[in-house]
Parts: structure tokens; sequence; C-alpha cells
């Protein structure tokens, strides 16, 4: 359960959701055979949770895809997408809680 991972930071979006980024996703994100690039990029990572555009994935609807355009990114990109999953966890009381986290996050050309 990531909920009780260590979170490097959390935001509220647009839609008032919270989203939290642990430091497990962070080093998954910054892994040489993923998404390197984001290193200098975290701060645009937090706006584009923040503010960008959000789509609902047609397939899983507890899996939503940010992005917000940015100048300045490595190589040809455009902007930031982040892919964050929105789920619950039961608290001690019973009660569900949101848990929605960054599961990914990379840089993309989009014309």
């Amino acid at each position: 359960m990531l909920l009780s991972m260590s979170r490097r930071w959390t935001v509220r979006d647009h839609w008032n959701n919270e989203v939290y980024l642990t430091d497990e996703r962070w080093e998954h994100i910054l892994a040489p055979f993923n998404h390197p690039e984001m290193a200098h990029y975290e701060t645009e990572l937090v706006e584009t949770i923040r503010s960008g555009t959000r789509k609902q994935d047609s397939l899983n609807p507890r899996k939503y895809r940010y992005s917000k355009a940015f100048s300045r990114l490595a190589e040809d990109n455009t902007h930031i997408v982040a892919i964050v999953l929105f789920a619950f966890v039961e608290l001690e009381s019973g009660q569900p809680a949101p848990n929605n986290y960054v599961v990914t996050a990379f840089q993309k050309e989009i014309g």
C-alpha cells in the first residue's frame, strides 16, 4: 500500500483531489531505463498535477493522464505528462480515504 510509503510531496489538483508522489516512484521515474530527463523538472511535475489538463483512461477508469505545456524541456519535448492512479484505502476507523498517487511521469512532444 503506497499510503504508508515516504511521500516526497503532496499537491491538490484543479479538481481539489489530493495527489502525492513517493520517493520510490520518483526513483523509478529517474531510473536510467525510464525517464532520467525528468531529474531537473520536478517543479514542473508538481505544476502539471496542480493546474494541467486531465484525461481519464478509457480502459482503466482509476487512471488519469495529466499534461501541461512548458518551454525549455529536454530535447524537442513540449509537455510534462504524469500518470496518476486514483484509489482508496481503509483507515483504522474503517472509513475509506483517498489514495491518489503518481505512478510515472515523462516528457513528450505534443503538436
